[in-house]
């Protein structure tokens, strides 16, 4: 079609293109075309600034314009008038201009000039000479025009582009296409006038302009890979660029749906070959040739003989289309072919027709429509055999019988699940298990259709042991009983033993050498590890037409007739008999599994083979039953039917057990409960999390989550708004109504402006005061102070009370509580409608109070049911004040409220909040103020890096490389501020500063960053000028033997220290002048809260209390005393004992070797291994509550067998602790629901004076929120003040992403805990909750554009750990080395050796796979040759598992399967099991084959060196990735610590 072309080039010498010829137009004489065209020359098709008529001349040739390296067509088009047809006209838009010639409207775009004008072009459409639109690949036989908007060539941000459209575009001179390096193509289009980037076509134009677009895009992909400059290899065989081609553009939405992308890249294989071929050319190319390679050659090669075989007049699908015949034996008759002409020596008619015919094949792709005969196909009708056609093919009837005890699913998972699309059910592993119908027997899968049908007349149940999903570990064809599932030691899982429910629908994911085989029901899909030794014979069958299937579509791939499925050997996996007829007869009684796996096969020519159609007529011949197939959907949860929930008493494992809970709990959680029905939430009311851009789609602990990563994160919580409470809303009378208004006394006092201030007014006979509420239309305010202005209008100064349905917690809240809030308004006292009762309610706090109150509220509420029966008006309450943009509720501050001296607390807020706004300069013009910050000459600064370099980040996209590129702030001293003199009011745009600029060691090289302390700086003389809006808060620089705390495990503090100088030209180090004088000594730390001086980046209420890091001042009386529940291996008190802020005296952990992690690291608490609902029955119980327990019999008969010593071990309340919580099950279920009540029934029952509970982020949009809103609601009602948010974990100092959900309680007389600033570069969004459509909050602002210090790296983390092999198993080693980076000293510690660098065993194919996944950031699955390996056995397998390609598009290209880690970059979230196949599969060490360490997991998550695991290796991971990190810990406790401190200080 074209041939290639070198923009950039600046020499002569590019091969000569070859001229694309026209029909009709190449013959014509000179005088029919343009002079520009009759004067180009050959060589100057090689450069775009040289073509129609410019001058060759490189003397008077002007520079040409840096342009990607791109391929182009050829050139000598002929102009044509324009005639635009209406019926194609677009509508403008009334801001864009238009006008009718090209040359007018470049002059009214900017843009670069020189060569050529260069601008964009967007909502394009190319059309012929009659104004018909056309297709790009239309060029070749015709003149086209263009019809669209011009931009600007560079883009414009953060402002609307405006514009110009053209109508009159001269015809198209030629294409192009860039972009190569970059990865993404662009496609160009040239006029005589001006060249032009096709950003965008005109909606209506999309699907003329996708065939090309691809094409362009398939020539960058083959470039990827082929050209090493780029990560390619040059010498990949044919087929395996294909692979890696349809691997990576399988996921495209512009390829139509069941198209083979392996076939429409072998026909584009010519017009890819000959645009990379143009690129040999390139100056200064290190790449090997294109025209030498290979499989590009080879790719060239299989299109010319494509395109011969679409020229034979045969069915492209050769056999595949006949009809169904099994072992006739007959032979298919060969049809004499006769061979085409190339496409370079067609005739115009021949190419026109060419043309013609690829576009509308390609059409006809993208609607993807189905032969007529398939009216019967498997999507609408489901074809259900009869049990009596496949009895012979099965064991002799059978009962399921079991010894063991049997969890009820519905335990497991919650009854209110809000899942309505079944792909997004939890997913789990089903190990030993059995299928049956609801007599117990035994029963065939294939029995139930494979898809959800209505009116079907089966039920099938299940039973076996449910662990966790984590995708690993596939059995291959020479194992007995194969299917997905892990070997045979899954048999003795450490799972729950489980009966399910009924089973909706299964489903098949097969290959050569594996078949997966899943199960759903309405809490969850399994997937089918090894049945149980009884049913494994009714399981054969199964597994055997599944293969027999692979078999089948085997066969059709290689075009040979299915009658040779008799012919197979009996060692064949899919052999049934050497008989043809019994070989039909099997595949007819078992074609619906065949159907389906056909259903869901990629290749559409496999999918619509007439194998198909004719094993549906004869399935229909022997009359089997057909079913409507119907939208999957998730039925309302109704008892468990499954019939061993009549077989005797089940016990659930105590993982299951239902929560002990205090009486107050469960009321609260059993009220809503029981009026509450999952038809109430709409659908409109869901849980939204909304990206900024796609992160990659990390899951997080085994959950689904952050998929990717993505990257905005918007968990909505929207206000569900409840029928409004009778509150007997009078009329305001129409008219003379102010008549009725009047002052009850004389004035009290005036206002600062004169107006005169009251205690009361009457309004229309009822009395208003201080310290009341009012109604103004629909929303109460309370009485601040009353007062009368000059022109004597009665007003009132009222603060606003949301009902409880207005905050965070919608429906949960009492329809009777009001929150105050800091929102306040002047209103007339006319415009009041009536008094209203509000309450404002103080409690009296603790333990001992907790009976009192109780009876007060029980009182309470009888009160308020009886006046609602007798429709009286309701009489509200408030105790809390919600502070939204805090993320908040505090406790009410009376001793400031209603005091009607003109002066509103809230005001003085609000008032506050913008002085922080205000900029000043001093007289001397020495210092400035901006954003509540003082800064001064000499002061050291943050500037953010953009203001310095542009950004570098790179295209990373596998999930570890998010970090790379991002740059933290750059640290500079203030020189000089200038300001101009005239200006009578100064702003930040108009005053600017002079800085000098220190470097870090990350701005010389990556290596240098890793060999050097975080903390140090290079002074250099580099001065520049800045906006005063550069600059991003204060931080000190000191000399090194000046910082006292730089052996502190986690930083802190905004110091740096710097000794040497930087010069920036020579690139050279030295040693500091020694008259460089830095910040003294004898200062005081710069405050943290100086730093955070923008909206959004504050923190509220920020404490002037510092600390530093050993906290060796903090006194015993300044530490709480605490109870962690639910302990794991203890990360969370680690940071905070590490902190100062408190000390563990107690601990709670279910699982034994957690527990005995916890006893080894701190040995100094008392830890209990126990389920923790016996643990607070055995504390109730010895403290004489036991009338307010509720528990099940099970946790009281096991708190009364506790020993003795145990009983009087516990805590009890009023010794004074706060408690702490995480949870160690990451797929939310009814058991996490039960951990949520348990444990705050433990808060609810002590009172503790903080408490902090973490849980996964989708802790807060879990059951549609509703589990967060009660947990709210819970604490609320308690009495705490309560703070919630969500922070990652890698902006805290660890090289890992982990998204928390945190919520901070205090008792109402502790200050509430701030949120800790995050000090390292991380690409993590600002993680914001929506409260509900007007609000948004964020607990901390987002660092991906800078912070403090740089992100930690995989380098620093593991870098200088020494090599092991897959499967190292010595928990003790030497360091061997010395530690490099600054992580790796402080994560030592005092540790002498090295221990759990122990990694887990893969097997031989998996540990193959590894050493074949290259060891470069971001290589995954995708990167591996498709290819079959032999094993050790003898067996061959596939390399790569055949189920990721085959479902990587609804998966999202299964990114960082069996991936390598990026050594600059991160890690992912650290999981409980690491496994090429899981979750997060990306866990392979970046250098050695092999999964990651224990240790090495272990300091991703920020533990020491000196901490210690225990247990099996699967034991250790699961406390790592159960943990929260400790440095996250750490600055959890600091703040904690800080409000302590300011308590403290205000009781002095």
């Amino acid at each position: 079609m074209g041939t290639a072309r070198l923009l950039e080039s600046e020499e002569g010498g590019a091969v000569k293109p070859t001229e694309m010829k026209k029909k009709g137009k190449q013959a014509k004489s000179t005088s029919e075309v343009s002079d520009i065209t009759a004067e180009v020359k050959p060589k100057a098709a090689t450069k775009l600034k040289q073509k129609r008529g410019r001058s060759d001349s490189s003397e008077n040739a002007p520079a040409p314009r840096k342009m990607p390296k791109r391929a182009a067509s050829c050139t000598s088009f002929k102009s044509k008038p324009v005639r635009l047809s209406d019926k194609h006209e677009t509508i403008e838009n009334k801001k864009v201009q238009v006008v009718e010639e090209e040359i007018a409207a470049l002059s009214l775009i900017p843009g670069p000039e020189d060569p050529r004008p260069n601008r964009r072009l967007t909502d394009f459409i190319f059309h012929d000479a009659d104004g018909n639109p056309q297709p790009v690949e239309m060029l070749e036989v015709d003149d086209l025009f263009i019809s669209g908007l011009i931009l600007p060539f560079e883009k414009v941000e953060k402002e609307k582009e405006a514009g110009v459209r053209c109508e009159g575009f001269g015809r198209i001179e030629d294409w192009a296409i860039s972009g190569y390096e970059d990865g993404s193509p662009v496609i160009w289009v040239s006029t005589d006038l001006a060249d032009y980037d096709c950003v965008k076509p005109a909606g209506s134009y999309k699907k003329l302009f996708g065939l090309f677009y691809e094409k362009a895009r398939s020539c960058v992909e083959v470039y990827k890979r082929l050209s090493k400059s780029s990560g390619g290899d040059p010498d990949l065989s044919l087929d395996e660029l294909l692979a890696s081609l349809v691997r990576s553009m399988s996921g495209s939405k512009n390829f139509p749906h069941g198209a083979s992308i392996r076939d429409l890249i072998i026909s584009w294989g010519a017009f890819i070959y000959e645009q990379l071929v143009g690129l040999d050319d390139a100056p200064n190319s290190t790449d090997k040739l294109f025209v030498e390679l290979p499989a590009l050659a080879a790719l060239r090669d299989e299109s010319k003989k494509k395109e011969e075989f679409v020229g034979m007049n045969v069915s492209s699908n050769g056999s595949m289309n006949a009809p169904l015949k099994i072992g006739d034996g007959e032979k298919t008759e060969k049809v004499s072919m006769s061979k085409g002409k190339h496409v370079a020596d067609e005739d115009e008619d021949t190419k026109l027709a060419r043309v013609l015919q690829e576009n509308e094949n390609w059409q006809s792709m993208k609607q993807n429509k189905r032969p007529r005969h398939a009216t019967t196909s498997s999507s609408k009708l489901y074809i259900q055999i009869n049990e009596d056609e496949i009895a012979n093919d099965y064991p002799l009837p059978a009962y399921y019988k079991t010894s063991i005890q049997e969890t009820d699913e519905y335990l497991l998972f919650d009854d209110f699940f809000d899942t309505v699309d079944p792909d997004y059910l939890p997913k789990s592993m089903l190990h030993n298990w059995s299928l049956y119908n609801c007599d117990s027997r035994l029963i065939s899968l294939e029995l139930l259709p494979m898809k959800p049908c209505a009116d079907i007349d089966v039920t099938v149940f299940g039973s076996g042991i449910m662990t966790t999903d984590d995708g690993s570990g596939f059995c291959f064809d020479n194992e007995p009983i194969t299917a997905s599932g892990s070997s045979a030691a899954a048999q003795n899982e450490d799972g729950i033993p489980i009966y399910l429910s009924a089973i909706k629908e299964w489903k098949i994911e097969f290959g050569s050498s594996m078949v997966i085989i899943s199960i759903r029901t309405d809490m969850a899909w399994y997937r089918l590890g090894k049945p149980s030794k009884q049913y494994g014979p009714w399981y054969q069958t199964v597994l055997k037409t599944a293969r027999l299937a692979i078999a089948i579509i085997t066969l059709l791939k290689e075009q040979t007739r299915a009658s040779k499925l008799s012919e197979f050997d009996k060692n064949h996996p899919a052999y049934i008999s050497s008989n043809p007829v019994n070989v039909e007869r099997y595949v007819v009684v078992h074609g619906q599994i065949i159907l389906q796996q056909f259903a869901e096969f990629p290749d559409v020519t496999i999918r619509k083979c007439a194998f198909i159609s004719g094993l549906e007529s004869k399935m229909v011949e022997r009359h089997h039953t057909k079913w409507t197939v119907k939208k999957k959907t998730i039925e309302t949860k109704q008892a468990n039917l499954n019939p061993r929930a009549a077989m005797g008493p089940i016990v659930s494992k105590r993982k299951a057990m239902p929560a002990t809970t205090t009486r107050f709990i469960n009321r609260i959680w059993g009220e809503f409960y029981s009026n509450y029905s999952p038809e109430e939430v709409k659908e409109g009311d869901s849980i939204d999390v909304k990206k900024d851009e796609e992160e990659e789609d990390e899951p997080e602990e085994n959950e689904q989550e952050d998929c990717e990563e993505p990257e905005e994160e918007n968990n909505t919580l929207p206000v569900q708004v409840p029928e409004k409470p009778h509150s007997a809303i009078k009329e305001k009378k129409a008219c003379g109504s102010k008549t009725g208004i009047k002052w009850v006394g004389k004035a009290v006092g005036n206002m600062a402006n004169g107006n005169a201030l009251y205690k009361e007014a009457v309004i229309r006979g009822e009395v208003v005061g201080l310290g009341s509420s009012v109604l103004v239309e629909d929303t109460i305010y309370y009485v601040e102070y009353l007062f009368e202005d000059s022109d004597s209008r009665k007003f009132v100064h009222g603060r606003l009370m949301l009902r409880g349905c207005e905050t965070v917690l919608g429906n949960i809240a009492n329809e009777r509580e009001v929150f105050l809030t800091n929102d306040c308004v002047d209103f007339e006292l006319d415009d009041v409608i009536q008094p209203v009762v509000v309450q404002i309610r103080t409690i009296a706090w603790g333990h001992e109070h907790r009976k009192a109150n109780a009876n007060f509220d029980k009182m309470d509420r009888a009160k308020a049911d009886d006046r609602k029966s007798k429709g009286l008006p309701v009489e509200y309450y408030c105790k809390s004040l919600y502070w939204p943009q805090r993320g908040a509720f505090f406790s009410l501050k009376t001793d400031k409220m209603g005091l009607g001296n003109g002066i509103c607390y809230s005001c003085k807020i609000t008032d506050d909040e913008k002085n922080k706004e205000i900029f000043e300069v001093n007289e001397s013009k020495t210092g400035f103020t901006y954003m509540a910050t003082e800064y001064r000459v000499d002061d050291f600064v943050y500037v953010g890096p953009h203001h310095f370099d542009s950004d570098e980040r790179g295209n990373e996209t596998h999930k570890g490389g998010r970090n790379v590129g991002l740059k933290a702030y750059v640290v500079c001293q203030l020189i000089q501020i200038e300001s101009p003199k005239n200006l009578k009011r100064v702003d930040p745009e108009s005053v600017s500063v002079q800085v000098r600029r220190f470097y870090r060691p990350e701005d010389l090289s990556s290596d240098k960053a890793y060999r050097s302390d975080i903390q140090e700086v290079y002074y250099s003389e580099e001065t520049l000028k800045l906006p005063v809006y550069a600059l991003e808060g204060k931080c000190e620089v000191k000399r090194k033997t000046d910082l006292s705390f730089l052996d502190s495990t986690y930083i802190v503090d905004h110091v740096f220290f710097c000794e040497r100088l930087y010069d920036p030209d020579k690139g050279s180090l030295k040693q500091l002048p020694v008259n460089v004088k830095f910040s003294s000594p004898k200062e005081d730390l710069v405050d943290e809260a100086a730093i955070r001086k923008r909206k959004g980046k504050c923190k509220e209420g920020e404490s002037d209390n510092e600390m530093t890091d050993n906290q060796q001042s903090s006194t015993a009386n300044n530490r709480l005393t605490t109870l962690d529940i639910f302990a794991g291996c203890g990360g969370l008190s680690e940071g905070l004992q590490k902190a100062g802020a408190s000390v563990t005296k107690w601990a709670i952990e279910y699982e034994e070797p957690a527990g005995d992690a916890f006893r080894l690291n701190h040995p100094d608490a008392l830890a209990f291994v126990h389920n923790c609902n016996v643990i607070l029955r055995a504390i109730m119980t010895a403290c004489g509550d036991t009338d307010d327990c509720i528990s099940t019999s099970e946790a009281e008969e096991m708190a009364a067998k506790l020993e003795e010593d145990e009983i009087k071990n516990l805590p009890r309340p009023g010794q004074g602790f706060s408690g702490m919580n995480r949870f160690n099950q990451s797929t939310w279920s009814k058991v996490q629901c039960e951990m949520i009540l348990a444990f705050l029934s433990f808060a609810e029952y002590f009172r503790p004076k903080y408490f902090l509970l973490e849980n996964v982020r989708n802790f807060v949009s879990f059951n549609k929120g509703q589990t967060f809103r009660l947990t709210l609601a819970s604490l609320l009602e308690m009495g705490y003040q309560v703070r919630f948010g969500i922070l990652e974990a890698g902006a805290f100092g660890v090289s890992q992403s982990r998204k928390r959900a945190f919520i901070w309680a205090a008792s109402p007389e502790e200050i509430l805990p701030e949120w800790p600033e995050p000090m390292h570069v991380f690409a993590s969004p600002e993680l914001r909750v929506s409260l509900n459509s007007n609000t948004q909050y964020a607990a901390v602002r987002s660092t991906a554009s800078g912070a403090p210090f740089r992100a930690i790296t995989v380098r620093d983390t593991i870098g200088e750990l020494p090599e092991v092999g897959n499967g190292a198993s010595a928990t003790t080693i030497e360091y061997k080395t010395e530690p490099i980076s600054w992580f790796q000293k402080r994560i030592r510690g005092d540790a002498s050796v090295l221990t759990d660098h122990i990694s887990k065993e893969m097997n031989e194919l998996n540990v193959i796979r590894c050493q074949r996944i290259p060891k470069r950031p971001g290589a995954d699955w995708r990167d591996l040759p498709e290819e079959k390996v032999k094993l050790s056995t003898g067996q061959m397998v596939d390399l790569i598992p055949w189920c990721l390609p085959n479902t990587a598009k609804r998966h999202n290209q299964w990114k960082g399967l069996f991936g390598r880690l990026d050594w600059e970059g991160n890690f992912p979230t650290s999981i409980t099991d690491p496994q090429p196949m899981g979750k997060v599969g990306m866990c392979f060490h970046p250098d050695q084959d092999r999964i990651l360490t224990v240790r090495e997991c272990a300091r991703s998550q920020g533990f020491p060196d000196g901490y210690k695991f225990s247990g099996n290796i699967q034991h250790k991971h699961k406390q790592i990735g159960n943990a929260v990190p400790p440095p996250l810990a750490y600055a959890l406790g600091r703040k904690l610590k800080e409000a302590i401190e300011a308590k403290n200080k205000t009781v002095e």
